[in-house]
This record gives structure tokens, sequence and C-alpha cells, in this order.
């Protein structure tokens, strides 16, 4: 966490040398200051550019960096808390005074400690250490990968088309994922194949691992085609050796757990492509390499987690052999393995943990009954293969990783959530003019990418909602942040929760988060405790049922709050917040302004009543009205029912997501159209309101409406919006009859969820809709049916239906069998349909053509011209998905 530490102090300071900055000299400061930051960024420089494999000094740099910067950062917060909370001249000139002392050792420890780092000399057979560290890890390895493939059948014969295929070109086929997913065990199956060696001359397996070895990797490559153990001090004889080996004949070679592009140009060159099917298979933990070196025809193949079932197998193969698992055993035995979540290597490990034991009853319920300490002997035994994917990560992103450790078990974590927290605690740094929130999305997208970090639940535009974290992965975070004094999980009778601290020096807390099922437990006690942590940055008490009012306003260092009150307070002296979370713990008449118009460092704003943002106008007249203010950083906010919606607004130009719940009459959205880089906006008003098509951002990409009651004639004026890609209405729309003409088109419009509404005729086409791949549709009751041109569209991947008239549930099941006949099996209908009850007070739907209610999905008798349109359209279809398929490559 060094790195995490000098960013966070290089950030305080950066604040004081603002030039509206009005807590210290700037006279007397600025030139310590710049000192200072200069001194520090030189160590962050230094971490993030050092290439060294002598992993000892290395660590014990970190570790002397880490000690210096969290006492400096103790001392001059401290110190800022004084000035800040100073209430009168002299504790503030008293205060001042302690600070500026205060700055000058900081200064001097920092100088003396970038000048010790700079003269340690590394050790010159630093590869040789880190080999020597890593060895267990390739033991280990050699032990776990064993050539089972239970569970694995579907990526064995993916694989095995690919490396049987009749391309002729040299082709790299890569498999990506995790630490102890079962990368090699696959390849090892491949290359083992019976039918596979037929095919080909040669076969060569070279493993690089983390330390790449040209000459190591020559040598194995050269005794495979010799078979024979020739050595040559000349690499280059060796190259030509390979190649000449390789030339003219068809050779399957494997290399396993490469780590690095720069390994991958400097072997690929050996290997001569006579266009004879030859085939290279590689395996590697990082999703970018697998990108790196893919042919266009053969994408990465993603190793996926086992199932369940395939756990199971898995584990009663390694432990009973061929025989069955005792029916006594069934039960506490799949509890265990459901643990593993889908993780080969911790399947095999558990089962070799457990085949130790008798297999009694008794002896597994204990282990069931025990899980926690278990699985940290299971932890223990994985971390040698699993440690490598952190020992190998750049330093702006191990922080990153250690702290989704943090989260509690099995967790889906809100990606927008983390994202706010990495940023308050200074994880994240500037690239190229982008958002701090686009830089840790890309942050996170490399850690998923590095097979740590999995995907959980993505959002209607198919973007990120949620991710997880391996259990095993967590456990590595854990004992890495532990080992870094950086992160304590607690584990007690009245809270559990996750410090960011300083444990190692003064003990100081700077982020505190109780786990949300501790809601309920103690509220006072953490209250108390909360009290107490004076330098807080990071404050997350959403979940507990208490109230933090009066604690809020001495915490002057936050820069990340979620908490409930009751009262007013003022966060005048929080210059630094960035996250505002505020929700109210009883419902209360009194209502409460906040004023966050000095905010400069805003991004995040989420107060619900009984406080309300303050207006504008009012902090503008209160500072002379020299200036109008702006919130030029804020880029989500939320409104909940605020009388100022306009002005505040108006002031906070750069928003990205805007969320209103309003129940005026007054017009509050003139205002929008000026919010240019507005890509969300949610409006939830319970009053009708009049609304034009012409108020909305012209760059919004997701529109969700409540209670909006706007006419499908002003609906079809959204498709103007040449960026929207997401439009929900929650009884929103008002009209019974949607028509779309031809030149209605929402060109980018992939997800349309439309709940309640009084819509009965629905005639649009496909070409209204030619990107949509998501069509949702809940208590349309009075709905006749979905236009039958839906289905014609070639994106549309999912249709749900819920409660909603029985010619809606018949026309989206017809959709698919149409789409069936024409053999597109992509897309999924799901229907739920509606109550008995609730169907009998509906009014029946009727067939347009022929006048007959359309009853229990009953069979209408269409006339001969409509059948021969039919067919004729049918036809059309099935010779156009033809068309469409002719022209791409196929694996014979």
């Amino acid at each position: 966490m060094a790195y995490a530490a000098l960013s966070s102090l290089i950030y305080t300071l950066n604040q004081l040398l603002k030039p509206n900055q009005s807590l210290v000299c700037q006279c007397c400061t600025q030139q310590h200051l710049e000192s200072l930051c200069q001194n520090l960024s030189a160590l962050q420089d230094f971490l993030d550019n050092t290439t060294t494999k002598d992993i000892g000094t290395l660590k014990v740099i970190e570790m002397r960096i880490r000690n210096v910067v969290y006492k400096a950062e103790d001392k001059v917060d401290s110190s800022l808390r004084s000035i800040i909370l100073a209430d009168h001249e002299n504790k503030r000139q008293k205060a001042c005074r302690s600070f500026y002392e205060e700055l000058l050792k900081v200064e001097q420890q920092v100088y003396f400690l970038n000048k010790e780092v700079m003269l340690v000399e590394f050790n010159k057979h630093g590869i040789k250490s880190a080999e020597s560290a890593t060895n267990p890890s390739s033991l280990e390895k050699s032990k776990i990968e064993e050539n089972s493939i239970v569970g694995m059948e579907d990526d064995f014969n993916i694989i095995f088309d690919r490396v049987t295929s009749q391309t002729d070109e040299l082709t790299v086929i890569p498999i990506f994922g995790m630490g102890g997913i079962g990368k090699t065990t696959l390849a090892r199956k491949v290359f083992g194949d019976s039918y596979i060696r037929s095919r080909f001359d040669e076969h060569v397996w070279v493993t690089i691992s983390e330390e790449y070895n040209e000459r190591q990797m020559l040598l194995e490559v050269v005794s495979s085609i010799t078979r024979s153990k020739q050595e040559t001090s000349d690499d280059q004889l060796m190259e030509i050796i390979v190649y000449k080996g390789l030339k003219g004949r068809r050779f399957l070679i494997v290399i396993d757990d490469i780590w690095s592009t720069k390994a991958w140009d400097q072997i690929q060159r050996i290997f001569p492509n006579d266009d004879n099917k030859s085939r290279i298979l590689l395996t590697t933990r990082l999703k970018y390499i697998a990108d790196y070196v893919s042919c266009p025809d053969f994408p990465p193949h993603s190793k996926s987690f086992l199932s369940l079932d395939d756990s199971w197998n898995l584990f009663t193969e390694k432990i009973f052999k061929r025989d069955p698992c005792p029916p006594l055993l069934v039960k506490i035995g799949k509890h265990i393995v459901q643990q593993c979540q889908g993780l080969p290597l911790s399947v095999i490990v558990v089962a070799g943990l457990l085949g130790k034991i008798d297999p009694m009853h008794n002896n597994w319920k204990i282990v069931g009954e025990n899980l926690n300490s278990f699985f940290g002997t299971v932890s223990e035994r994985c971390q040698s293969i699993l440690s490598l994917s952190y020992k190998y990560l750049p330093q702006y992103l191990r922080a990153c990783f250690l702290y989704v450790g943090g989260f509690s078990k099995d967790m889906e974590i809100d990606v927008s959530k983390l994202i706010r927290l990495w940023i308050a605690e200074q994880f994240i740094k500037v690239r190229s003019n982008k958002r701090l929130e686009v830089v840790a999305e890309e942050y996170l997208q490399e850690l998923i990418d590095r097979s740590l970090i999995l995907v959980g639940k993505q959002r209607a535009n198919g973007r990120m909602k949620t991710c997880k974290i391996h259990d095993l992965l967590r456990q590595l975070c854990i004992r890495e942040a532990q080992t870094d004094n950086g992160l304590n999980v607690i584990n007690g009778d009245f809270a559990k929760a996750i410090y960011y601290s300083m444990q190692h020096s003064s003990r100081i807390t700077r982020t505190f988060i109780p786990m949300p099922y501790f809601r309920l437990v103690f509220p006072k006690r953490i209250f108390s405790i909360v009290s107490e942590l004076k330098l807080l940055k990071v404050l997350d008490v959403l979940s507990i049922e208490c109230e933090f009012s009066c604690v809020i306003p001495e915490l002057v260092h936050l820069r990340y709050v979620a908490a409930r009150i009751e009262k007013a307070l003022s966060l005048a002296k929080l210059r630094n917040l960035q996250t505002i979370i505020l929700q109210s713990l009883e419902e209360t008449e009194l209502k409460h302004p906040v004023d966050i118009w000095t905010m400069s460092e805003i991004r995040h704003v989420d107060i619900g009543l009984p406080l309300y943002i303050s207006n504008p106008l009012d902090a503008e007249n209160h500072s002379n009205g020299e200036h109008p203010l702006f919130l030029n950083n804020l880029h989500t906010l939320y409104l909940h029912y605020s009388p100022f919606v306009e002005e505040i607004i108006t002031r906070s130009p750069n928003l990205k997501k805007l969320k209103i719940t309003d129940r005026s009459e007054h017009p509050i959205f003139d205002s929008l159209s000026l919010l240019h880089d507005l890509e969300t906006l949610q409006i939830a008003t319970f009053d009708p309101m009049i609304f034009s098509g012409d108020i909305f951002p012209p760059n919004l990409k997701k529109l969700k409406l409540s209670y909006t009651r706007l006419p499908w004639e002003v609906v079809n004026l959204l498709a103007n919006l040449p960026s929207l890609e997401v439009l929900k209405g929650n009884d929103a729309f008002k009209g019974t009859n949607w028509r779309l003409d031809e030149d209605v088109v929402f060109r980018k419009l992939k997800h349309l969820k439309i709940v309640a509404g009084d819509l009965q005729r629905w005639e649009a086409g496909s070409d209204n809709f030619p990107m949509l791949e998501q069509l949702i549709l809940h208590q349309l009751r009075d709905l006749e049916e979905i236009p039958e041109s839906i289905g014609d569209i070639m994106t549309l991947k999912f249709i749900q239906i819920n409660c909603c008239g029985s010619g809606v549930d018949t026309s989206a099941t017809k959709i698919q069998e149409e789409q069936q006949s024409l053999e597109n099996y992509e897309l999924q209908v799901q229907i739920t349909p509606m109550p008995d009850l609730a169907r009998a007070t509906t009014p029946v739907a009727w067939n347009s053509w022929d006048k007959k209610p359309l009853r229990n999905r009953e069979t209408v008798k269409v006339p001969l011209v409509r059948r021969v349109i039919e067919v004729s359209r049918r036809a059309s279809k099935l010779l156009k998905r033809t068309l469409m398929g002719f022209g791409k490559d196929r694996p014979m």
C-alpha cells in the first residue's frame, strides 16, 4: 500500500497549493509544499518504473516508504484539523505555526527517504532469488495440474475443433483464465490426445512461467526437436536449429503460462509459417495477452468455472476414484464442495485434504461445521499459485485489488460504489485528461482481464453493474493487505468492519465500512467508535440505523460519507468531500437545507429528506456575489423533492447522471437541454407534466421515466436523440395507440422496457428499432399483441412478458417459434402469465381482421391471401439470413 499512501498525501498537499485555499499561509508554505510533492512524486515514479526482480529488497523499500509516508500524513492531517476546527484567531494562529513546524519535519524526512531509496543497490542475482522463491509454486502446480478434464468436456471439444480445423495458416489458439482454473490441464489433455498427436510431425511443450528466460525456452524447444540435450552458448545458433527443425513440418507447440507480450514477441519469430495447418496452443492468466496473440477466426477461449455438478464429479473422482460416494456423505460433501465456487484448483485441494481422513459422516460433519478454518488451510495450499497474479500486478492496480478483499464473501459489489470508493481513497490517477470515473473503469477492466476480478451482473446497456471476487483470491487480498498493514478485517461480537489503516505506526484508521448484515447490531457502539476516528477519510455507515449528524461535521478530512441523519447538519468544514450520500433515519415534516456550493471536489451527491440542497443564489449572495458558484466536478446528482431543481442543474454543467424525483407542477426541466455531457437521466414525477421532445440533452444514452404520462407522440420525438440506447417507462406513457411511422427510427436503442399504462395497440416495424436487443413488457393488460415484425429485428435476443394480456403472451410465443423455424435459437422469450383473477377483469383482445376474440391461445383461421403473404415473408427472411452467413470463414 506504499503507492496508495503516496497518492493520498500528494492529494492533500496539492489541495493546499491551490490558489484559492485559505487554510495556510502560501507565502510561508508554498516552497516547502512544492518540494515535498516533488520528492513524493519521485518515490511514486520509482515504484511505477522499477523493473527489478529482487522481490525481497523491493518489499523492504515499500515498507520503508509506507511507514514514513503514513506517519507524515498523520502529522499533516492532525495539524490541518486543528486549523479547520479552531474557533477563534489565537487557536488558529497556534495551529498554523504547528502545521508549519510539522511540514518542515515531514519535508526533511521525505527528502532523506528519497535519497535512501535511490541509493539502494538491488541484488544482481534478483532473478535467481525470484526463481527460487517461486519454485514451490512450480512444484505445487505440477502436483495439482493433473490430467483430468472432469467438467471440461465442452472446453476440450472447442479446443479440439480449433486445433484440427482446416485452416492452413499457422494458427495461435489462446486459453485464458484465473490461476487454478485448469488451463494447463486442458492444454495437456489436448496435447496428449492420440488423434491430435497423429496429425502433427513435431510436438513441443514449453513452460514460460512468470520469469521468462529466452535461453531456457530455446533449450527446451531444441531438445524436443532433436530428441537430445544439445547445449550451446550461441542463442542465435539455437534459433536457427529450431527454425530449420520445424521448417516444412507440421507442428503443435504448447506455450504454457505466458505473462508478457514481450515474451511472445521474442518467441514467435522462431516458428515458421508454411501454411501446413501447424498450431500453437497458448495459456495465460492475462486477457490482453490472449487478445494480442489471437487470430481473427479464433478468438481467445475463456476457461470457465465448473458447475456444482462438475465440481462434485471431480471431487468424488479424486477421493473415491471409480467408486460412488457413500450416500451418507453426499449432502455434507456437496455443501463443502460448493464453497470451492467452481475453481478446479480448490476442488482438488479440498479432495486431497479430505482424502487424508476416514470417509465417515462424523468426520466430514466436523469439517462442514468448521468451514472457515478448513478453507483457511485450503487457501494456504493454493496461495503459491494464486499469489503470482498479485506479485506481477502494476503498482497502480495493487491497492485497488486489495480493497476488493474487504467486501463480504460472495458479495455482488456495486461497480459504481466501488469506483467512488477507489477515487476517494486516491487510488486513481489522471490519465490523458479522462474523468477519474473513466480511468477507474479502465483499472477495473484491467483486473478482470488479469483474471483477478469476476464480472457480475450487467446493466440494460451492457455495461457492468456488479463485480465479485473468488473467495480464494479474497483470502489472498486479506493476507497481502495485512502484510502491508493496510487492511484489517475485524470480526467481533458487535461489528465486522474493514479498516484501511496504518496499524504499524499510530493505529489511525482512515476508512470505516461496517458489513451490511451487522446493520442492526449495537448501532450505538458503532456510533461511539466512529466519533473517536478523528482522521477518517471514508465513512460508509448507511447500513447502520443510527443518527450521525452530530459526528460528521467533526470529520473534516472526509472525502466519502454515506450515513443516516434526522437533524440539520453543516458540511462547511468538509472541503474535500467527493461523495455525499445522506438518507433520513425516520420520516419527518421538517426540512433542512445543506450548502454544498463551496465544495469544489464534489463528484457524487445523493441527499434525501429531511435534507435538500440549498439555493445556490443564497450562497452567491452570502459570498457578496463576486462569482457565480459552479460545481464543475459534479458528475452524479440525485434530487429528491428539491425546491431549487433548475438553479442547481444550471450550476452543475458537467453532469453525467441525473435523477430527479419531484411532485411540483412548475416547469423544472427547461435547463436539461444545457447538460450536453448528460448520459443518464431518470425522472419520477407524481403530477403529470408538460414535456416537449427537445428538452432532453442531445447526448443522452439512458432515459428512465416514471409517472410522467407522456403522450406517445412525444415518445416518438425521443427517436431524435442520436445516442439513446436504453428507454424505460414505468406508467410513464399515455394513450391507447402507439403508432411509429417509417421516419421514426430509434437508431441505437438496445433496451426498451414499458411497465403499466393504457396502451392497447402498438403499430411498429423492425426498421423502427434496428438495434433492439431486449424488449420487456410488464402489466400491459390492455395491449392486444406485440407487432409481428418485431421478430424480424436481427439484433433481438430477449423478450420478457410479465402480467400482460393473453394476446401479448401468444404473440411473443409466436415470434419465438417463427424464429426457431428459421434456425434462430438465440432469441429467448420469458413469459409470466397474468393471474387468472386479473385475466377475468381484463378486456378481451379482438383479432383485427375477423373480429373473433382471442382466448386461451385459440388458433385463428387466416384467409388464404394472408397465408400466401406470410409464407412469402418467411421465405424472404430465411434467404436473408442465409445470405448473411456467406463470406464468414468457419472451421471445417
